[in-house]
């Protein structure tokens, strides 16, 4: 007697009063080598459902991947509107996981990091001569400061563009582009000069990094998501850490130098940018599906676990399919009517006052305490590298817990404690002996960095946990940093230097 076998399907619906009827062809019971009963075939009047799939929606069957694996489960004839098959176990998952984390994720880490480099190492370029050989006065050092940030603010909608255009090719774009601009710092000969490049690295800038946690959104769930964006933004204060650094190594060597030390630090931060871009363009993937790195049957268990994510109602591959090539503008609408996006955004607006300003003036403050220019850079690095330890710690528990409000609030509260520490040491110094002001005042560092990378870490992760669908991520994300990213530019003026 033949059994029914369906083609290959990831969820067979039936229904009573369904107008369509799966197709099915009959398989014989007997073996194909002797003609005797088959015994691993089910019973007549039994169901026999094939879970053969692959990422871009052609079908295939896994008996060349995974040996020992039963690609067929027996299901029986049921009355209820859906029987759901399991489509892989979850070690094969934490198998998919594992590449994402090894390969993609540390990749965008050190994107992040170049980025980050070449934003933020106008501040050590600064006490390194360009101030003195360009001749800045204050108020037009800040206005290198601003003119970034201003940039940065206006193309922060072009988050949007990782949904329109291949990831691959629009992050390779970025990475070239601000490692170019980047460079050409190095050959500034006047005020006026600067301040177009960086205008230009606001915008190659601003074009990568907002976008990011919203491009993992793609790769993970929302219960994974946030010590994957703690990896990636962690980057940024080892970023700041390794800029410090590379700043007195680079004062060190180069201060007798036919070359000036800060266009040194602008040309060996900016170049490796261009270089990496070329890697950038073979590595980035565009979907779970497309990932290079992973074999055939992986690819597809990326796809699906995060259609499943998407679709709980487990819609048929090649209809998400279509779906993720359409643009639902009703989703960013509704995203930028919700209340919600706005609380959060002003929340990473208050964030960012804090987390920009350190950075651009350590430094300074450091070398303000009695240091040397080179003691200054090398006192600057350790701070950062206990908020890179600090953000990963925070995030793995809050995914761990899946709550996000209690590590945000306490971080919060941490970094705004230990600036008003700064402040009052500052205010009273004439007040205290000189060994406890500086004390003070470079301790209070440490819990200040920490918290504030941390909080900015939930709160991007939070944003998104908030929009279910991938334009509301997008949207969510891109109206975080149009409002967030007015911190720095505010912080520029408060922040200015006698």
């Amino acid at each position: 007697m033949a059994s029914l076998r369906p083609g290959p399907t990831e969820a067979i619906s039936v229904s009573s009063g369904s107008s369509s009827t799966p197709q099915y062809t009959p398989v014989s019971d007997r073996s194909e080598n002797d003609g005797s009963p088959n015994p691993n075939r089910p019973a007549a009047g039994s169901l026999r459902v094939q879970t053969a799939f692959s990422s871009d929606g052609e079908s295939f069957t896994d008996d060349g991947f995974d040996e020992g694996y039963d690609s067929y489960e027996d299901v029986q004839p049921l009355s209820s509107s859906r029987i759901s098959m399991p489509k892989y176990t979850k070690e094969e998952e934490d198998g998919v996981i594992k590449q994402f984390d090894r390969k993609l994720v540390p990749f965008l880490a050190l994107l992040y990091l170049l980025s980050f480099l070449d934003r933020s190492n106008i501040g050590n370029a600064k006490i390194a001569g360009l101030a003195d050989d360009l001749h800045l006065s204050s108020s037009q050092y800040e206005w290198l400061l601003t003119a970034f940030y201003i940039t940065y603010i206006l193309f922060e909608w072009m988050t949007l563009m990782y949904k329109l255009v291949p990831p691959h090719i629009y992050i390779a774009l970025c990475v070239c582009g601000w490692g170019l601009v980047a460079s050409l710092q190095s050959l500034a000969t006047s005020f006026g000069a600067l301040v177009f490049l960086r205008a230009a690295l606001g915008i190659t800038e601003a074009a990568f990094g907002p976008g990011v946690p919203f491009y993992l959104s793609l790769f993970y769930k929302r219960e994974e998501l946030a010590f994957r964006n703690g990896l990636f933004i962690s980057a940024a204060p080892l970023a700041s850490s390794f800029a410090s650094s590379l700043a007195w190594v680079i004062v060190r060597v180069s201060d007798n130098g036919p070359i000036a030390p800060w266009r040194t630090l602008f040309l060996v931060e900016g170049f490796p940018s261009i270089v990496v871009a070329v890697f950038a363009w073979m590595l980035i993937p565009d979907t779970p599906g497309s990932a290079s790195f992973l074999n055939p049957r992986q690819r597809a268990i990326a796809q699906l676990r995060m259609d499943d994510e998407l679709n709980p109602n487990h819609k048929p591959h090649q209809q998400q399919s279509q779906q993720r090539k359409s643009f639902n503008w009703k989703e960013v609408k509704k995203t930028l009517t919700d209340s919600k996006s706005y609380i959060t955004a002003f929340m990473f607006f208050a964030c960012n006052v804090a987390f920009s300003s350190m950075p651009v003036f350590l430094p300074t403050i450091i070398q303000d305490m009695g240091y040397t220019s080179l003691t200054s850079q090398a006192l600057s690095a350790p701070p950062y590298l206990l908020s890179f330890l600090t953000v990963l710690l925070t995030s793995h528990l809050s995914d761990r817990t899946r709550t996000r409000s209690p590590y945000l609030i306490f971080h919060a509260l941490l970094s705004a404690t230990a600036y008003l520490a700064i402040a009052l040491a500052g205010y009273f110094h004439s007040h205290l002996p000189p060994a406890i002001h500086v004390a003070i005042r470079y301790l209070a560092v440490y819990p200040a960095t920490s918290g504030f990378f941390s909080a900015i870490t939930l709160i991007i992760t939070w944003t998104m946990d908030n929009r279910p669908a991938n334009e509301g991520k997008g949207a969510s994300v891109a109206l975080l940093n149009v409002i967030g990213q007015c911190g720095p530019l505010l912080d520029t003026k408060v922040m200015v230097r006698p």
